[in-house]
C-alpha cells in the first residue's frame, strides 16, 4: 500500500528529503518517473499504462506535498518503517488505501526503480 499525505499537511517539507524513491512532491510540482530513479527509456505505470520516464506529470496537489504512489514502496527495502511518515510533525503521512499492495510487489517496484 503506498503512503498518502493527507489536507493536514502543513507543508514543512520534513518528509520529502527522506523519500528513497523521490515519490514526494512539493504542491504544483511536476513529477516524473526518473526522478531520483535509475529508470531510463518506457517504464510501466500501476495502471498497465506505458510511458517515458522522462515524462512530466501534472502535480497530484497543488497546495500541499503529495507522494506519486506509482514511485512510493512504502521504504521496503530501504528502511523498516516508511520514512516521510516517521519524521512527519503532524502524522499526515498515512496509508493509501487505493493502492493496496504486498511487500512482494513493494520489492519488486523498488527493483524496477532503482536497476
Amino acid at each position: 500500500m503506498a503512503i498518502k499525505i493527507t489536507d493536514e499537511c502543513i507543508n514543512c517539507g520534513a518528509c520529502e528529503p527522506e523519500c528513497p524513491n523521490n515519490a514526494i512532491y512539493e504542491g504544483g510540482v511536476e513529477w516524473a518517473i526518473a526522478d531520483g530513479t535509475t529508470v531510463k527509456g518506457s517504464y510501466t505505470l500501476m495502471d498497465g499504462t506505458v510511458v517515458d520516464a522522462n515524462q512530466r506529470f501534472a502535480p497530484l496537489s497543488t497546495d500541499t506535498y503529495y507522494i506519486v504512489p506509482n514511485k512510493c514502496t512504502e521504504c521496503q527495502g530501504f528502511h523498516e518503517e516508511p520514512q516521510c511518515a516517521s519524521v512527519c510533525p503532524v502524522d499526515c503521512c498515512v496509508p493509501d488505501e487505493m493502492y493496496k499492495e504486498t511487500v512482494e510487489s513493494l520489492m519488486a517496484k523498488k527493483e524496477r526503480l532503482h536497476i
